[in-house]
């Protein structure tokens, strides 16, 4: 389906996971940020752009990989992305849910 974010008709899932990450930029992430009530700063955009380099490397993703990471630890991705951390950050990011978020 459809829907317009940040002024551009982007193809979603029926959970407003983008379909095709190219369509993704910056402000299309900070839309999606803003309908999840997440005010993003330079440390959400670190981790945004880590995710977006572990799906370009078909790396599957999940809470305890990511805490794991020299990125950030699973407390700090919790404070980041309160409304479930993997979710919000992968919508943010324009990645697929992963497979490990029910």
């Amino acid at each position: 389906m459809e829907k317009e974010i940040a002024g551009k008709k982007i193809n979603v899932n029926e959970e407003g996971y983008l379909i095709d990450f190219n369509q993704w930029d910056q402000s299309i992430g900070e839309a999606i940020a803003k309908e999840n009530n997440v005010d993003m700063t330079p440390r959400h955009w670190e981790v945004v752009k880590y995710l977006q380099g572990e799906h370009k490397n078909n790396v599957p993703l999940s809470i305890r990989k990511i805490g794991k990471s020299n990125v950030i630890d699973i407390k700090e991705f919790y404070a980041l992305f309160p409304q479930g951390p993997l979710k919000i950050s992968t919508k943010i990011a324009g990645i697929p849910k992963p497979a490990s978020c029910l």
